[in-house]
This record gives structure tokens, sequence and C-alpha cells, in this order.
């Protein structure tokens, strides 16, 4: 017998897309079930001006892939010297979404990030004075702080300063990975929320580390213990509009994830709409995957949900998904949730 499930069509709040042969090989696999997706600027070199902006999402348009119903939305690298005009410009001309903030040092491509806060307080004012919204890779990069803590550290050292700061700034704490994380956006108004990303809400560090690394589910932030997963379930399940879907989904070539020193990701796209099925089924929240997945983050960046529908069937027969997207940059690992997946989308 089947199941099905009817929501507006949903959007990634959180993406990676990369450029070149990347972008081109995996870029199908979001379009496929997204509508719009909020992209990120870590490029090499990273996406810091308008006029950066502009060319990259004239590179992702030429590779949408012909009869998709795509918009990537586009963001802005924060450094300690972004120019102000420029972001506001960029912001009025409609070309930006976001501005995204990453402590330098924290994940991938974030070596231009910022170090000293104080050189982007001017920035995040003007943002704060035209409703721009932040975009924060939360966690700090103190070398005396072990990787577990860093993003509960991020919201006592960092966070709640800049929101005390700036308190009409709305920011997007991306990729939540705590009980600490979980707790704060509940404590906060309205003008903070979070993206959970779908690895995050089914994965914990021992599905990382039991039985030998498992370098596909490494992702920065790193997945943390069972409670802090169940807390982001919790959050994601409930019905509160301050959470909603970022994939944060990541991709690298096997050969870079699979190395000495292998990268930060986990790509996720492929399976993610049939993953979160499983999740919110199981939590017996089918009806609030609606809102995590195709309201509640519109609703956050000023947008109209999309006007398309999507349908979710559940089978008895688990879906086969490919274990790999193969790319002009190499082949791409797609996230095993470590169970059957029975549901697809149309």
């Amino acid at each position: 017998m089947t199941q099905t499930l009817t929501i507006t069509r949903p959007d990634d709040w959180h993406l990676h897309l990369r450029d070149g042969a990347m972008l081109e090989g995996i870029l199908p696999e979001t379009t496929r079930d997204f509508g719009r997706a909020i992209v990120m600027p870590n490029l090499v070199p990273p996406v810091v001006t308008a006029k950066d902006a502009e060319a990259y999402r004239a590179r992702i348009m030429a590779a949408i892939p012909e009869g998709a119903d795509f918009t990537p939305l586009m963001t802005l690298y924060l450094t300690e010297t972004t120019d102000a005009d420029d972001v506001a410009a960029a912001y009025a001309s409609g070309l930006i979404s976001a501005v995204k903030l990453y402590p330098a040092g924290a994940t991938t491509n974030s070596d231009s990030g910022v170090t000293n806060f104080d050189n982007v307080q001017g920035v995040l004012e003007r943002m704060s004075e035209i409703d721009l919204p932040l975009c924060v890779h939360s966690e700090v990069t103190d070398p005396s702080v072990d990787i577990f803590d860093r993003e509960a550290v991020f919201i006592d050292r960092v966070l709640d300063p800049v929101r005390r700061r700036v308190p009409e700034l709305r920011v997007v704490m991306e990729h939540i990975t705590t009980a600490d994380g979980v707790a704060y956006v509940m404590s906060q108004d309205e003008r903070l929320g979070a993206t959970i990303t779908t690895h995050h809400l089914i994965i914990n560090r021992n599905d990382l580390l039991v039985g030998g690394i498992k370098p596909h589910y490494y992702c920065l932030p790193i997945a943390k213990r069972e409670e802090h997963r169940l807390a982001l379930v919790e959050a994601a399940t409930s019905g509160d509009a301050r959470f909603f879907l970022g994939t944060d989904s990541a991709p690298h070539s096997d050969p870079n994830k699979e190395s000495a020193c292998g990268c930060a990701g986990v790509f996720s796209a492929t399976n993610t709409m049939s993953c979160l099925a499983h999740v919110f089924e199981r939590a017996g929240a089918l009806d609030k995957l609606e809102g995590f997945a195709s309201l509640h983050g519109p609703a956050f960046y000023g947008l109209a949900p999309n006007v398309g529908k999507t349908t979710l069937t559940k089978q008895a027969k688990a879906v086969t998904f490919p274990d790999k997207i193969h790319t002009g940059a190499g082949d791409v690992t797609v996230f095993n949730p470590g169970f059957p997946l029975n549901w697809t989308t149309s």
C-alpha cells in the first residue's frame, strides 16, 4: 500500500554548489527537488563583492538543466574589508539575499573570514538598517576549545554579544548541531532563525567514529552526541517557524574526502527529501514537514512560498538512490542515512 503527502515545493536555505565541472555535475541533484537555495560564497577566491556574485550567479544559471524550475539566492562572503555600500547596493538590486559570516578558519575555504568582529561592526549595522539577513557559521576557532564545544562557546562569546550590539539585525544560525543552539534560538525573538541539516537529524558522533572513521560523515560543524541529535529532531518537527531546512549539502570528490586530511562536508542533495520524510514520519510529525522544508524559510527571508507542489510517495519497497554522482571533477558520494528509504518525490 502506498502513502502520499503533497507539500509546497521545498527550498534549501544553505547549499554549496562549488564551481566549474563540480557545479555542472551536482546542480541537477538540487534542482530536481528544490525551487530555491541560498548559495554559499566560499569559493576560491570567495564571492566578496556584488561583481563576484553577479558572475557566479551567471555561471549557476548557465548550468541549470533545461526545464528545471530553480532560482539561486546569492550571498556575499563577509570579510574585514567588506564595503557596506557595495553590500547595500547588491541587496537593493535584488542580486543577493544574505551575507555570510565565517569565523576565519572555521570550515572549508574560510581563511578569508572574520578574526576581529569589531572590524565588521559597520557592515552589520548597515545590514540591520536595510533588513539584510546575516548567515552565521556558528563556531569559534580558538584552538583551546574542544571541537565538540565550539558551537556552544560561539553563542556566548560571539553571537550573543553581536546580537546585543545590533539587536535589529536578522541572523540565521546555520546548521545548528547542539541542544545549546536549539535552546538559544528558542530563547530569542523572531529576528533569530536557524537551519538544520539533513545529516545532523540522522547521524551522531558514534556514526562518524565507531568501527572506523567514516569520512563521508565528516562535516563541520561535526556531528555531536545523541542527546544533541534528538534535540535537533525535536526542534525540526516542532512546527516552530524559527527552524527551517538548510541541507549544507557540500560536495567534495571522493579522493578529497578519503585522504589523510579529508575535506569536511556531507553531500545530501540527492536524497534529502526522502530522508526527511523518514525522520518526520518516525517522529509522528509528517504534518510538520511542509513548514520545515517549504514555509518557514521563505517567511524568515520575507519571500512568498513556492507556487509549485511536491508529492512524496511512500512505497513498500525501498527506493534506490545512486551511491555516487559522477562529475567532471570526480565522483561525489551521496549521503547514506544507514537505513532503507521508502519515500520518493514527484
